[in-house]
């Protein structure tokens, strides 16, 4: 009878994770400092870091998977837990720009807060691509916390049948969601404060 005990102990934290850190994100990205009398400045700052970061992220997350299928296992494993501590310090500093910053409005040329009719018609169609590639990837950097997290328990379980039959679920959508946040980001850059 296999040993399935390392995955059944964490599988009720990864499910209060996976619902956690959506909701907090969520409720954090709505809170201002500033509506609570705590005057900071905007950390205008952090988006091209955060955006280097997830770009950092997808190489290390091609590199990881060149590495295993070069029988590097240890490499690959570090490399995966550098991508997880990529994947935190992008939340952390994500939630910490919004908290201090208001939203940017993309096509938002004269940074006023909202787009006129010169500013909607300037952009056409190219603020549809960036929606589509922005709500796949806030949707898709939902459904990666559990898929990461199960894939890296499977592999800490030494499951490596489930861990890499869910890998080749987890490893595509979370490329997209690291490459698609620098998209996001160059696209809306030009409007930041």
């Amino acid at each position: 009878m296999e040993d399935h005990s390392l995955e059944k102990k964490y599988s009720k934290l990864i499910v209060a994770v996976s619902i956690i850190i959506p909701v907090l994100v969520g409720i954090l990205f709505a809170v201002k400092l500033k509506d609570f009398g705590i005057n900071v400045e905007p950390l205008s700052f952090l988006p091209p870091i955060y955006a280097t970061i997830n770009g950092i992220c997808a190489v290390v997350l091609v590199w990881a998977v060149v590495a295993i299928k070069n029988g590097k296992r240890k490499l690959h494993e570090r490399l995966m837990t550098s991508a997880i501590v990529l994947g935190v310090a992008f939340l952390l500093m994500y939630v910490a720009y919004h908290m201090t910053a208001d939203s940017t409005k993309f096509g938002d040329l004269n940074h006023d807060g909202t787009l006129d009719l010169a500013e909607t018609a300037k952009i056409g169609a190219l603020r549809y691509i960036y929606f589509f590639i922005l709500i796949t990837h806030i949707l898709l950097s939902i459904a990666i916390i559990p898929l990461v997290l199960i894939t890296y328990v499977r592999a800490l379980a030494q499951r490596f049948d489930r861990h890499k039959k869910i890998a080749k679920i987890t490893f595509p959508l979370w490329l997209y969601v690291a490459v698609t946040g620098v998209v996001v980001y160059l696209m809306i850059s030009p409007y930041y404060v």
